[in-house]
C-alpha cells in the first residue's frame, strides 16, 4: 500500500518476501550513501545478498556505513566483513561484548539511502525472516518512507555510529539529549529511546496517547508493559474502549511470552482482548490508537521501553491508521482469541509457576542488572 501526507511517502511490508528486495533494490539505487543498521545479521544466502549490494555500491562510489549490535549479531564469524572494509566501507559493532555492559543493546533496524529513502520495522537480516509470515518465515512488519523524515533517520544513524564503541561515558552523557528525544515533523515524531536517566519519549507517548485513546488495536511480539500501561489499557476498555491485542502463539524466546502470559488474568479481566498469532513466530510491532500510528524497532516489554536503544515513529495520520488496521486484521484472522474462563481453567499451577518466575526476571532482575551496568561504565 502507497500513501503521501504532508511530504512523507510510505509502503507497508508484512512479510520478508517483501520488504528485502524493495531494500536490496535500493541499495542498488543509491546515488550517495547507504547506513545499514540491525540488530541480527546473520550468515547465509540473504546476508550474503545485502553484502555483496553494498560492496557494490562502495565500489560505484557510494559512501557505505554498516552498524550491527555485538550480542544481536554474535553468530557472524570475525571476517564476514573483510570483503566490504577492503573496498572503502565502513563497519561498526554496537557495544562490543564485555560482561560488565553486556545488557546494553542497540535493538534498532533501519536502511537508510541518500536521506530521502528509509526502511524502519522489527526486520532483522536472517533468513528465518524469508517467507510469507504464514506458510513460512517469521511473521513480523516493515515500512518505507520517503521524504524529509529520512534526513532525520540518517542523523539518528550517525549518532548510534559514533557511540558504537562504548567508551567513553562522559561523552556519551554529554550525548544523552540526542540518543533520548523527540524529533517534530509535521504530523509524524521520531522518537528515539535508550538506557541513563529520563523517561523514554516512546513510553511518554504512549502513556499519553492511551489516557485519550477510544480504541487501542496492538501487534507485538514482545509483551511486558509496565503497571501504568496496563492500568491505561484497562481503562480504555472500562470506558467503552475497544482494545485488541495480537501477541505470539509461538515466540523464539519462550520466557518472555510466558512472562506475558502472566499478565492475561489481570488484562481479560479488565476487557482486554487477547489474540495469539498461530501460524509462525511473530515478530512485528504494531500499535494502533485511534488515528494515531506506532512502527519501528519496540517492543511493549521493559527491555524496549527502558534499557534498549530503539526507534520509533508515530505518525497522526487517518489514512495511515486506516491502513493500519487492514494490516492488523488479515493478523487477526490467523489468530485465536484467549478466552478468559477457558485460560483459568487451561493454566496448570506449574505453568503459572514458570509464569511468575518469567516475569520476575524480565521485569525485575534484568532491568536491574542492565541499570547497574549503565550505572558503572567506566569514565
Amino acid at each position: 500500500m502507497l500513501a503521501t501526507v504532508t511530504g512523507v511517502d510510505w509502503n507497508w511490508f508484512v512479510s520478508g518476501n517483501e520488504v528485502f528486495p524493495a531494500m536490496l533494490e535500493a541499495i542498488e539505487s543509491a546515488q550517495q550513501t547507504v547506513r545499514l543498521e540491525t540488530y541480527i545479521y546473520s550468515v547465509g544466502p540473504l546476508g550474503e545478498r545485502f553484502r555483496e549490494a553494498l560492496i557494490r555500491a562502495q565500489q560505484r562510489g557510494i559512501q557505505v556505513k554498516v552498524l550491527i549490535d555485538a550480542l544481536g549479531s554474535i553468530t557472524l564469524p570475525e571476517n564476514f566483513w573483510a570483503s566490504l572494509r577492503g573496498v572503502g566501507a565502513q563497519v561498526r559493532v554496537f557495544n562490543p561484548l564485555t560482561l560488565n555492559r553486556l545488557g546494553i543493546r542497540n535493538h534498532r533496524k533501519l536502511l537508510v539511502c541518500d536521506d530521502r529513502v528509509a526502511f524502519v520495522g522489527g526486520f532483522n537480516i536472517s533468513s528465518e525472516y524469508e517467507g510469507d509470515g504464514v506458510n513460512c518465515g517469521w511473521c513480523d512488519l516493515g515500512l518505507r518512507i520517503e521524504g524529509p523524515l529520512a534526513l532525520e533517520l540518517g542523523a539518528s544513524f550517525d549518532e548510534m555510529f559514533s557511540l558504537a564503541d562504548f567508551q567513553h561515558k562522559r561523552f556519551m552523557l554529554f550525548r544523552k539529549f540526542n540518543a533520548k528525544r523527540k524529533v517534530h515533523s509535521s504530523n509524524e515524531q521520531l522518537l528515539l529511546s535508550g538506557p541513563g536517566r529520563g523517561e523514554s519519549p516512546i513510553k511518554q507517548a504512549l502513556r499519553w496517547d492511551f489516557a485519550h485513546a477510544r480504541n487501542v488495536e496492538m501487534i507485538v511480539a514482545y509483551f511486558l508493559p509496565s503497571w501504568r500501561i496496563r492500568k491505561s489499557l484497562t481503562r480504555v476498555a472500562r470506558r467503552g474502549g475497544l482494545v485488541d491485542l495480537i501477541l505470539p502463539g509461538k515466540s523464539d524466546v519462550l520466557v518472555s511470552q510466558l512472562a506475558g502470559q502472566s499478565l492475561y488474568g489481570t488484562l481479560l479481566r479488565g476487557g482486554v482482548r487477547i489474540h495469539e498469532y498461530q501460524p509462525q513466530i511473530l515478530h512485528a510491532k504494531l500499535f494502533i490508537i485511534d488515528d494515531i500510528v506506532y512502527v519501528g524497532s519496540a517492543n511493549l516489554d521493559q527491555r524496549s521501553l527502558s534499557i534498549n536503544y530503539e526507534l520509533m515513529i508515530r505518525f497522526e495520520s487517518k489514512v495511515m491508521a486506516e491502513q493500519a488496521r487492514q494490516v492488523f486484521e488479515v493478523d487477526l484472522k490467523n489468530s485465536l482469541e484467549i478466552n478468559a474462563d477457558e485460560w483459568r481453567r487451561s493454566n496448570s499451577i506449574w505453568r503459572r509457576l514458570k509464569q511468575h518466575w518469567s516475569y520476575f526476571l524480565l521485569a525485575r532482575i534484568d532491568p536491574y542488572i542492565a541499570g547497574r551496568q549503565w550505572r558503572h561504565l567506566p569514565d
